[in-house]
């Protein structure tokens, strides 16, 4: 098991940068997949950005170019590094972890990119 908490959403304007943090209760090391996804008002929760053990990621199209993820297995943290924001990145964001038999999720985390 492992509990997930996310930090460092809040308003974002229009071409600015934010970026999130997600602590894990215990190593991620070992863990398949470490990830992050949103859910805007209406839509259905999408795959925003993904780091697998070897460090090899994949990108919503939407936001490739943009955004970046990394993990810091000593740490136990990920991170979701949010360039070039636009309006319809307004979401919250949620970390996961992918065991592979099992998939745990953070509480989430609000992101309004306006001006």
């Amino acid at each position: 098991q492992v509990q997930l908490v996310e930090s460092g959403g809040g308003l974002g304007q229009p071409g600015g940068s934010l970026r999130l943090s997600c602590a894990a209760s215990r190593s991620i090391g070992g863990i398949y997949a470490m990830g992050w996804y949103r859910q805007a008002p209406g839509k259905q929760r999408e795959l925003v950005a993904r780091i697998l053990t070897d460090s090899s990621t994949n990108y919503a199209d939407s936001v490739k170019g943009r955004f970046t993820i990394s993990r810091d297995n000593a740490k136990n943290m990920v991170y979701l590094q949010m360039n070039s924001l636009k309006p319809e990145d307004t979401a919250v964001y949620y970390c996961n972890a992918d065991l592979g038999f099992q998939d745990y999720w953070g509480q989430g985390t609000q992101v309004t990119v306006s001006s």
